[in-house]
Parts: C-alpha cells; structure tokens; sequence
C-alpha cells in the first residue's frame, strides 16, 4: 500500500469514526423521542422505524450500479448530505408526515453511505491490508456509538424537546464533517465500467453477473442468517427475552449493550491478530459456534429461578460473547465481499450485501417480536442455536467454493512469492557415430 493510499483511508476512517460519533448520539433515542417527547405514540414510532428501514432498501438496489459507473466519491458525498438535511429534519418536525419524511431521507442517506465507503476502502488498500482496514473501520464504528451514546444520555432530557433537537444538530454536523472528510480524499485511480460493461448494468446485468457468482450467492445467505440471528436480535426478542424471562432490569440491559460494545473495542485488534493467515471460512464458522454458545447462555438465564445474579451475569455474557463474533467477522467477511467481486464491480457487491443485510436487519426483529409477543421463548432460542449452528455448517461450505486466495490472501500471496527453484539444464552428451 503506498503512502497517498494510506493518507487517503486514514481520513476516511476519520470521517466515519465522526459520523459514527455522530450517530450515536441520537440512535438510543429515537423511540422515545418520536413516541413520548413529540407526544406522536408508539404507532407512530414503528412506523417511523420501518420508514427508515423501507428507504435503505428502495435505494441499495441502485447504488452499486452509480458507484461503479461514477465511482464512490460523490455518491458519499451526497449521503452524507442527505443524512444531514434528514437528521436535523427529524430533530425539528413536529408531525407525522414530517418525522417520517426526515427520517426516510436519513435512512437513504446512511443506506448510500456505507457501500460507498467499502468501496472507497477497498480501492486504497490491497488485498493483505483489506483485512486491518475493514477491522479498524469496524472498531472507529462501535467506538464512536458507545462514546456518543454516552455523551448523548448525559446531555438528553426527555421532558426538554430542545435537547434532542441538540442531539440531532450534533448529529448532522457530523454526517457533515464526514462529507468534509471524504471530498479532501484523493482515490487511486481504479478502473471503471468499460461501455459494454456499462450496457450489462443499465439492462440488469450487474445483479444478473453477480447472482451467477455462486460463491457470492452462498456468502449472501449466510450474510443472511448471520444478520438475523445476531444484529437482527438485539432490540427485539433478545431484549423481549430478557426482560420478560430472564427478570432483567432495563438498566442491567443497557449494561448489557454496553458490554457488547465493550467487548468489540477490547477485543477487536487482539482477534485480528489471531484471525489474520487464517482461512476466513474457518473463521466465520467458528464465530457461529461462539454465537450457538451465547444463545446457549441466554437460554440458561430464564431456567434460573430466584438467581437474579446469574440470570443477568448469563445475559451480559451472552452480549459479550456476539460482541466477540462480532470482532471476528469483522476482518473476514467484508474483506472476502470485495475479494469475490471484479475490479469493475465492486460497488455492485458491496451494495448486494448491504442489501441482504437491511433484509435480515427488517426481518429479524420482526421474527423476534412476533415470536416474543407469542411467548415462544423455548422455540424462540432453539431457532437462533440452530441458525448459529447453520452459520457455521454454511461457512465451511462456502470454504470449499473459494480460491486459495480468497479464502486465505495472506498465504496465497506468500505462496505466490516464494522464487521458483532453479533447474538446471541437463547435460547433453556428445553425440557420436559409428566409425
């Protein structure tokens, strides 16, 4: 990696570490601030939840095909604009309509914004370093949450509407500074769509080559039910579980969270070490037993009658042990999306798998406050123990369709290195005839 290509990832993963920051300032409170402080009611609030999520998926299916054709400067450039005008929209509307509009707006922004900045990624750094990159991406992302949801619930009063507001202004000057940062970022030049190419996207074929990637297919269902079964848990039916089963105080739950977040900023450069020259199959599997054996926890915290100790002592290790997967996923699977995708296409696949991901991260919670309403606790952790076990059986099987090289890039390139041995000409002896 050459000095300008590590000049210019050092200022993006500045800028997303700020709007990171940023975010976390309002993300804790936007329920309550649509429900009880704009006095809107919980309907309201749901429907504002799912509006954010709807416009993360209308327009994913589109992003890849603009950053592959007009590169992921501008297009990160104008989601950080739009998440901008949308959070600072939210924290002035009063109504209905106007919440949901801001909040949509601001969901379509984040939603651009984050294979933008994959793509940027993967364009400055090379196949050895992806890995260091997209973990110290991930780290800044969970660091910047945790530090500005602190600060924000220090700074917040639920009975003051003027101090979300507050929170909503720090977190558009921040989706701000992000656009500052990334303008300043000169990209390597990377090649683009050539016309034919061009012509295959505008007529589908951009998703049409990328579904033929079977390897790509495998890693998006198990991107999937990655998603589901952890992500997609945490604000719904792990937390229904939680409360409702396990006796857990909202407060020990927020430490809950808190110790996820904990575990992923400890953690994360320990387990890059560890995981790095690794085959990355390998090490996907092995975060889905890590999360069978968190489910497992949590599952135990209900079965502990009048042990309130352990109860939530099983529920915080739990958090802590999908924090752990979480740091081990990290250096593997974005790595290994740009790794399965051509030079050309890049954009294409990170929006593919940021779109399995809003998919899982809709349908989760809905699965989990279904199950949760029903009271289908037992069902409910049998399920995700047995997804935790599928991500580990999908993952070793995705194993055995990559190349060497995607599946280990470390030890592909120092095999690829290693000089070839000298031969040396035989000796050719003298021919002679017959007198």
């Amino acid at each position: 990696m050459t000095t300008a290509m590590g000049a210019a990832l050092r200022r993006i993963q500045l800028g997303n570490a700020l709007s990171a920051f940023g975010n976390g300032f309002t993300v804790p409170f936007l329920f309550v601030y649509v429900a009880q402080v704009r006095d809107l009611g919980a309907s309201t609030a749901g429907m504002v939840l799912a509006a954010f999520a709807v416009a993360a998926l209308a327009v994913l299916p589109f992003t890849g095909r603009v950053i592959d054709r007009r590169g992921p400067l501008p297009v990160a450039l104008a989601g950080a604009v739009a998440s901008a005008f949308g959070s600072m929209g939210l924290g002035l509307a009063s109504d209905e309509a106007s919440v949901i509009a801001a909040v949509a707006l601001l969901g379509a922004g984040i939603a651009v914004i984050q294979p933008a900045l994959a793509t940027m990624i993967v364009w400055c750094s090379t196949t050895t370093t992806r890995s260091r990159a997209f973990a110290t991406q991930f780290f800044l992302n969970n660091l910047g949450l945790g530090v500005g949801g602190l600060l924000g619930g220090l700074l917040v009063d639920p009975s003051e509407p003027s101090s979300f507001v507050r929170l909503f202004a720090i977190e558009s000057v921040m989706f701000l500074v992000l656009g500052a940062a990334v303008a300043t970022v000169r990209l390597p030049a990377v090649s683009k769509l050539d016309p034919a190419s061009a012509v295959a996207e505008r007529t589908g074929g951009g998703w049409r080559a990328m579904l033929r990637n079977r390897a790509m297919v495998q890693l998006c269902v198990l991107g999937f039910v990655m998603f589901f079964a952890c992500y997609g848990q945490f604000e719904s039916g792990l937390a229904a579980f939680a409360v409702e089963v396990a006796h857990i105080s909202p407060a020990m739950l927020g430490a809950a969270l808190a110790a996820n977040t904990t575990a992923i900023v400890l953690a994360q450069f320990v387990v890059l070490r560890l995981v790095e020259g690794r085959r990355r199959s390998r090490v996907i599997a092995l975060t889905g037993l890590v999360w069978t054996v968190a489910w497992l926890a949590a599952g135990a915290s209900g079965l502990v009658p009048g042990s309130q100790a352990i109860a939530t002592g099983a529920i915080i290790s739990a958090y802590a042990l999908f924090g752990l997967g979480e740091a081990m996923l990290s250096p593997t699977v974005a790595p290994l999306v740009a790794d399965l995708a051509p030079p050309t296409m890049v954009g294409q696949y990170n929006s593919g798998f940021a779109l399995v991901k809003q998919l899982a991260l809709a349908v989760g919670p809905a699965v989990g406050g279904l199950m949760a309403g029903a009271g289908m606790y037992v069902a409910y952790i049998a399920m995700l123990v047995g997804c935790s076990l599928g991500i580990a059986a999908l993952a070793l099987r995705l194993g055995g369709r990559l190349t060497a090289r995607q599946d280990n890039p470390l030890r592909g390139v120092q095999e690829a290195t290693v000089p070839a041995q000298r031969v040396e000409p035989a000796a050719v002896e003298p021919v002679t005839t017959a007198a």
